[in-house]
């Protein structure tokens, strides 16, 4: 074994360069760390195996004098199951090769892999009170093979608790091999142990629901073909960049436009970005320490049982890298592009790696700047660009599209996109609804639900002593015809700092048109005599739907507010808890829990995190079935007083005119008239 571990460190060192300290473990760092846990634990089985990120203070004394500065250790953060279903929580040290942690941890599940996923449908195909159920809808038993289930956690329900390792699934029928199995859903719902590998109870409503009899409602070629085929009208459009693309990569390390970004990736939250800066005129300018999509919860808006088990956690109960897709050029990325691997740990303890998880590429951005004169007809116009850094992740039915992007202008935007196809129940024909859902398709009921994203924004703006405002638009003082307001015209921005976690819990207010301000109050713009800040923009914030004191509410504080901002700590990386399968919500992890224990702690001028829930409400309707048009939302953190000036005004422009300019191209012309230049759209500066 020894000699095996000196074999996976010599691998490492002799093919490549010392890896960055916020790197992904590499596939032979987690061979090294399976081996030293095999060594001294055997036999487990591996849920997760991913870095252990440096503590931020040893980070931050590495990054502000890397050469003379030894950088932080490599250590990995392992998760386990071992027989009896135990749970184990461990650190390896990878420098020294040891296990320096190692822990059970009773009453927990961690998050259920697509390994584990896997094995429910060919279960429920054998299950004899699966075929009975099957039997009783309509389904012989010689079709079990064309009967699939999407495998959910079970969230969390009262009659089996948190010890022991369920999953739910969700059922469906598949007529023919290419159908659309959620087109038939079935009605009743089994209950799988996954310790055991078996069906334990059956779900089954008071009013049964029998087969679909509609006709296949599919999306793919053939079927669409059939329907009266694909139009014809579009011609290609082709990206290309025939000098290469206008960014650097050194590692995982990317310099685009001033910006400097280190990219990782975890099993959990997918992108990770770590120490953005942005070149200020050679002033190299901290701007975010870390951030990414935290968590997310979809909860369901049926109350009828078993549904109210439906609300899925998809980063903390299966994990936006577990389940990220391998992009393909020209259909999920398009242009030049780079890719970067992801590497995880399988159940047996194999390192497996997702090619093309992550895609870097550039985009068109449209008009950057623009102004016309209308006295002289002196024009400038800047076309914009933007780097864009993705990844796509399918949770069962649902694709998650998240793209990381970075402007010109040094503004950070997060986009979501969700495609992908409704969860689906069956329904009689003529049932009621009860407007918990709608009928999609005949006999096909989408139900309400909500799309809820957590975002962890660890900022540094000019350094480390940050602190929130909440900003509103209101209405000066003074009534009408008043000395201080004669014309009632008056408004102005009313900032409020939060000062604790208690008092910074806020929530979105459209009428305010209500944003975020992260300051550093050290530092005022020379001009504004404001402090330095990135302004968080974001007005697609519905409220948490499930009432206070519900299961969701309970299992997703997080989700409570639009805002809550806390004091950092190296160990709060996830507001729903480090393991979010089958939590009760008594108490309330993550993000609560942490509130209620710092209630008091001052958050003004220091090391802050600020965590903002946003998302949208889906009512369905027939028009996101069979597979669901890609839905948009938008996060923007948007520089306000950080700079002088316009940032971008050394971005070239595409065509420039002053006005002497254009009086001197009408004076050539002798005919007063200013002729407009032609062109295919390309660059055009005139001197």
């Amino acid at each position: 074994m020894v000699d095996r571990l000196k074999q996976l460190s010599f691998q490492v060192s002799a093919t490549t360069p010392p890896p960055h300290p916020l790197d992904p473990l590499s596939a032979s760092e987690i061979d090294t760390v399976v081996a030293l846990i095999r060594e001294k634990y055997a036999p487990v089985n591996f849920n997760a195996v991913s870095l252990d990120e440096p503590r931020k203070a040893d980070m931050l004394a590495w990054l502000a004098n890397p050469e003379n500065t030894p950088p932080p250790g490599r250590r990995a953060d392992v998760v386990c199951i071992a027989p009896q279903g135990k749970v184990y929580d461990g650190v390896v040290d990878l420098d020294k090769k040891e296990v320096v942690e190692w822990k059970h941890t009773p009453g927990v599940q961690p998050i259920i892999t697509m390994e584990e996923l896997q094995d429910v449908e060919h279960i429920c195909r054998q299950d004899p009170k699966v075929i009975e159920q099957c039997g009783i809808l309509g389904i012989p038993p010689e079709d079990m093979n064309k009967v699939y289930c999407d495998p959910w956690t079970i969230g969390y329900d009262e009659r089996f608790g948190s010890n022991v390792r369920l999953q739910q699934a969700l059922m469906y029928y598949r007529p023919h091999v290419d159908d659309s199995q959620y087109g038939y859903p079935l009605d009743f719902c089994p209950i799988f142990n996954a310790e055991t590998k078996s069906i334990i109870h059956i779900d089954i409503p008071p009013v049964r629901r029998p087969l679909n009899k509609a006709p296949p409602n599919n999306y793919h070629v053939k079927s669409i073909e059939e329907s009266g085929g694909y139009r014809t009208d579009i011609k290609p459009i082709n990206i290309t960049q025939p000098e290469g693309v206008s960014f650097k990569m050194n590692g995982r390390v990317i310099d685009w436009q001033k910006w400097n970004i280190h990219i990782g990736f975890n099993y959990r939250e997918g992108i990770v970005l770590n120490n953005i800066t942005f070149n200020d005129k050679g002033n190299v300018r901290p701007v975010m320490y870390r951030l990414s999509l935290a968590e997310m919860v979809v909860p369901y808006g049926n109350p009828e049982h078993p549904h109210q088990r439906k609300h899925a956690f998809d980063l903390g109960e299966y994990g936006g890298g577990y389940m990220t897709n391998s992009l393909s050029l020209g259909c999920d990325c398009k242009g030049a592009i780079h890719y970067m691997d992801a590497a995880f740990v399988n159940r047996a303890g194999a390192s497996t790696v997702i090619k093309n998880a992550i895609c870097i590429h550039e985009e068109d951005a449209g008009i950057l700047f623009k102004h016309t004169d209308f006295r002289d007809d002196s024009t400038i116009v800047t076309r914009a660009r933007k780097l864009v850094i993705s990844h796509i992740f399918t949770a069962a039915n649902y694709e998650y599209c998240v793209y990381w992007i970075f402007h010109q202008d040094g503004t950070i935007q997060l986009d979501i996109k969700l495609t992908g196809i409704l969860n689906t129940y069956s329904l009689n024909p003529g049932e009621d609804t009860h407007g918990w859902g709608t009928e999609v398709y005949p006999g096909v009921n989408a139900h309400n639900h909500q799309h809820l994203f957590c975002l962890r924004i660890d900022p540094q703006i000019d350094g480390q002593e940050n602190t929130i405002f909440q900003v509103d638009a209101v209405r000066g003082p003074g009534e009408v015809g008043s000395a201080e307001n004669k014309y009632g015209n008056a408004f102005y921005a009313q900032k409020t700092k939060f000062t604790t976690p208690v008092e910074a819990m806020s929530d979105y207010n459209g009428d305010t048109s209500r944003t975020w301000e992260i300051a550093n109050t050290n530092k005022l713009n020379p001009y504004s005599k404001k402090p330095v800040c990135y302004k968080l923009v974001s007005r697609e914030v519905p409220k948490l739907l499930p009432k206070e004191g519900g299961l969701v509410w309970k299992r997703a504080g997080f989700a409570r507010h639009a805002v809550h901002v806390t004091k950092y700590a190296d160990s709060q990386l996830h507001p729903a808890g480090r393991h979010v399968p089958q939590t009760s919500g008594e108490p309330s992890m993550g993000l609560p829990m942490w509130i209620q224990e710092t209630s008091t702690e001052s958050i003004d001028n220091t090391d802050v995190v600020l965590w903002h829930t946003f998302g949208l409400t889906h009512f369905p309707s027939p028009e996101d079935f069979p597979v669901m048009p890609a839905e948009p939302m938008t996060v923007l953190l948007r520089p306000r007083n950080f700079f002088d000036r316009n940032p971008a005004l050394d971005v070239p422009p595409s065509y420039a005119r002053t006005p002497s300019q254009v009086a001197a191209a009408a004076a050539k012309s002798g005919c007063g008239c200013d002729p407009k230049p032609k062109g295919d759209g390309s660059s055009v500066l005139v001197k």
